[in-house]
């Protein structure tokens, strides 16, 4: 069986790092299928190699000299060709980009270079094969994965021996390249991980793993050892800064695990993210919380024997470009948790109609909410979680606005007022990690 790897920015941000990835690729046979990312920051004042192809394209498109940029991107290249000492061609590549670039090339194909080239440094310095993405990855007008990929992409890919394929990048409705989102290396790894058919998808990084709460909230924050898609999907809607969200959906179509582990501290476990029948029996994977949120709170005496009722709030704010978070519900009483930025534009119109619409008793806006979500598949069947969740929310004086949990009961979600998030985040993580 095959391990699919992909490695980020700072993995690959000089040749030292060059040399660190291709040490991780060769202590395991196993590791053949390899995407990378374009050369990130060196030190904190570095430009990254793709915001130097994105300021290439600006100038130019402003009739401004892209000289200095053009220098920037020779240097970087270059000097990593030449302290690994391969020849992988980059003085021609950089020419040919060169005169592609002044001839009117367009902003995807020019962000993509950053890829394209470490793909080919990579590839010369491991002596594997290089895959083109472009007519392999095809990625639709939504930029998301198209079908075809999982047809083309297996094509090309070498039966023996390792191959490197550029992140980021592949071939879009117009048949000419297209760029994912920024991070979309992410991305790439997943879809070569699912077209070589792999046990295990490696994405490294600069961290060893994923925390289980901001550690801007609690500074000592343990490691996920082990995350389902789920939780993880819960987590990064809910605020946490995780992984690519796209980039998991590829790997859990195939139910193939992906491990987050860090490129200069390999020996560190990581983070295995795996489908749910793997969950871990612990109480909770993680928690996480955003502020910027308004909550609508309508009341009506009867609410629950009024067909309809709930279709007409929620219609309204469907009408009016708004979608909504939440909606717990009493029998006389209604809450919808909604985005302040997308609901303030529209908030005269919006309560108008439901006066109109709906005749309630009373209608109030309470702004200036925070959601913290705390997510665990082990909550489901332990006792007194709950408990334990309100009661740390309590002792740290933190009032609960609303409460919601899922049908699946794999998250608790509560509202609180926005100056309390931090201390609530911190209250919970204190309550299932500490004690």
């Amino acid at each position: 069986m095959t391990i699919a790897c992909k490695f980020g920015g700072t993995s690959l941000a000089d040749a030292a790092q060059f040399r660190k990835v291709a040490e991780i690729v060769r202590a395991n046979p196993k590791r053949r299928a390899v995407v990378v990312s374009a050369p990130g920051k060196r030190h904190k004042q570095d430009p990254k190699i793709t915001d130097i192809l994105l300021s290439i394209h600006d100038m130019v498109s402003r009739e401004l000299s892209p000289d200095p940029s053009f220098a920037l991107l020779r240097e970087r290249f270059l000097e990593i060709e030449k302290e690994l000492g391969v020849d992988a061609g980059m003085a021609g590549l950089l020419k040919s980009f060169q005169i592609s670039v002044l001839a009117g090339a367009d902003r995807d194909w020019i962000a993509s270079r950053g890829e394209h080239f470490s793909a080919r440094i990579m590839a010369a310095f491991l002596g594997g094969t290089f895959v083109e993405p472009e007519g392999a990855v095809f990625i639709n007008a939504l930029g998301l994965v198209d079908d075809r990929t999982w047809t083309e992409l297996p094509r090309r890919l070498p039966a023996e021996g390792i191959y490197v394929m550029p992140g980021f990048y592949g071939t879009g409705p117009q048949e000419r390249v297209k760029t994912f989102s920024r991070g979309g290396s992410d991305i790439s790894g997943s879809i070569l991980a699912r077209a070589a058919g792999v046990e295990l998808y490696e994405n490294w990084t600069d961290v060893s793993g994923l925390l289980m709460a901001d550690p801007r909230i609690v500074t000592d924050a343990s490691p996920m050892e082990v995350v389902t898609y789920r939780e993880l999907r819960e987590l990064a809607y809910s605020g946490a800064n995780v992984f690519h969200e796209e980039a998991i959906l590829p790997c859990k179509q195939a139910s193939i695990p992906i491990r987050i582990a860090n490129t200069n501290r390999p020996s560190d476990p990581g983070t295995l993210i795996v489908p749910e029948e793997r969950a871990a029996d612990r109480p909770i994977a993680g928690v996480a919380g955003r502020s910027g949120f308004c909550l609508l709170q309508i009341e009506k005496i009867l609410m629950n024997k009024e067909r309809g009722f709930g279709r007409r709030v929620l219609g309204i704010l469907e009408t009016n470009g708004v979608s909504y978070e939440l909606s717990p519900s009493g029998i006389d009483s209604m809450c919808v948790v909604i985005d302040a930025e997308d609901f303030g534009p529209v908030e005269g119109v919006v309560l108008d109609e439901i006066r109109r619409s709906c005749e309630p008793d009373a209608i109030e806006v309470e702004r200036d909410i925070a959601l913290i979500a705390t997510v665990g598949h082990g909550m489901s069947h332990r006792t007194g979680v709950a408990s334990r969740l309100f009661g740390a929310l309590a002792d740290a004086k933190v009032n609960v606005r609303i409460i919601d949990q899922g049908a699946s009961e794999i998250s608790i979600i509560v509202g609180v007022a926005s100056p309390d998030l931090s201390r609530g985040i911190q209250a919970i993580y204190d309550a299932f990690v500490r004690n």
